[in-house]
Formats: structure tokens, C-alpha cells, sequence
């Protein structure tokens, strides 16, 4: 591969191999290989006129010992760092709070779903004032937690509009293990239609080819809900 070179200092981004750019690096590994330093360069994008961004990077880290005092540090402390001026102190500021918000989140207990009763009393407050029918999807891991959810579509239920692919595409996306569908209907009467076990049949069958199993269909009315496997259509 060649490299494209400058006759001014060694330091100078010109005179980095494109493969070992922070950015190129990242674009055709991923995020994991790269070091800290690189990481930060990315985010810090410049450096000085005599020192690259991961040089300014390398810099950073050393006057701060390692990246968790680096992430504790004021913004008083960043800019006294030669290269660090007010607009990147904030930048890195934003991006290790970001950092702490995604470790706190992930450290949130997942709801566990066991029996109908649980769908019902985690969704119904979401779904049983709502005027129009919503479809909705939980999404599960292999010990039944709920890893994401998501509302498919707003309205009459139809096996013709309700379809496997937008069902199962979210389920895939976020490697699902099994599934759970619920919807409302706004009258109170959970009673369920034909065209809701339509719908129901047709989800478990595609399931079941995927690899993705379809564990109920809940429906939630005023106070009540039918479970379509408590029913016998699962």
C-alpha cells in the first residue's frame, strides 16, 4: 500500500499509513481493536500544526495517568492540556457522560416474563387507554428477559397489514430469542377476533421456520386480557 507523504514534520497525519488512521482503522475493523489513544483521536479530530490528533491523544493520557481519570477530569484541568481548548474539553465532556449513562442503563434489571399476567401488568398501562389498536412486539433473550420492544403498527389488526417480515426484522436486529405480541383493543373486550388468531397463527409458523419462537399473543382490554395461548391458538 502506498503511503502518502510531506516533507514538513513526522508527526504530520500525512506521513501515517492510511491502514493505521484512527478513522480508516475503525471503518474497516470496527470499534474494539483500537486503542484508547485512537479512539480519542477520533474524537478529539485534530491536533497541532507539529503533532497529529493521536499524538495530542497519547499526550492527554499521560498527563491524566489512564482513561478513568481522564473521564473524572474538570474542565479546567482538560484545557490547561496543551491542544485542548474549550470546545473539545466539552466534546470529551459529552462523550464520557454518554459513556456513564450507557453503563447505567445496562445495569437496569430486565423485566422477566413467566406467565401472561406479567405482559399484562408490565404493557397495560401503556396500552389499555389508547384509542386505536397498537401491535406490539416484545423482544426476549433465552432466560425470557425483555431486551426491547417495539409498537409494529397503529390500527385495525390485519393478518394482510400486520406482517411477519416487520415483526421478525426487529426481532433479528436485536437477536431475539423468542417474541411476544400484544395489542389493545380499545372497546375493553379482550375477547380476541379472527383476525386476531389469524394474525397469531401466522407469526408462530413463520416462527417457527426462522427459529425465532413466538411464546404468546396478549390481548389487553379495560382491566382484563386474554392470553391466546392460555386459549389454545399456541
Amino acid at each position: 500500500m502506498q503511503l502518502e507523504t510531506i516533507s514538513c514534520n513526522k508527526t504530520s497525519k500525512k506521513n501515517v499509513p492510511l491502514y493505521e488512521r484512527p478513522r480508516e482503522r475503525l471503518l474497516r475493523q470496527g470499534a474494539e481493536p483500537l486503542l484508547d489513544a485512537e479512539l480519542l483521536a477520533i474524537l478529539l479530530r485534530t491536533g497541532l500544526e507539529n503533532e497529529s490528533s493521536f499524538d495530542l491523544a497519547q499526550r492527554l493520557l499521560a498527563s491524566f495517568g489512564d482513561l478513568r481519570n481522564l473521564s473524572q477530569a474538570t474542565h479546567e484541568e482538560l484545557t490547561q492540556v496543551k491542544g485542548i481548548g474549550p470546545v473539545k474539553a466539552i466534546e470529551l465532556h459529552a462523550a464520557f457522560e454518554l459513556g456513564r449513562r450507557l453503563v447505567k442503563h445496562s445495569r437496569k434489571e430486565r423485566p422477566v416474563i413467566r406467565l401472561p399476567r406479567d405482559v399484562a401488568d408490565l404493557m397495560a398501562p401503556d396500552l389499555a387507554h389508547l384509542t386505536q389498536e397498537h401491535f406490539v412486539c416484545l423482544f426476549l433473550n433465552t432466560k425470557n428477559q425483555v431486551i426491547g420492544k417495539q409498537t409494529i403498527f397503529v390500527g385495525s389488526l390485519d393478518a394482510s397489514i400486520v406482517h411477519p417480515r416487520e415483526v421478525f426484522k426487529e426481532a433479528i436486529k436485536r437477536s431475539s430469542a423468542s417474541i411476544i405480541c400484544l395489542h389493545n383493543h380499545p372497546s375493553g373486550d379482550p375477547a380476541p377476533s379472527r383476525e386476531d388468531v389469524a394474525v397469531t397463527k401466522t407469526l408462530y409458523e413463520v416462527g417457527e421456520l426462522i427459529g425465532i419462537s413466538l411464546l404468546d399473543h396478549v390481548i389487553i382490554g379495560d382491566g382484563r386480557y386474554v392470553s391466546l395461548k392460555e386459549q389454545g391458538y399456541l
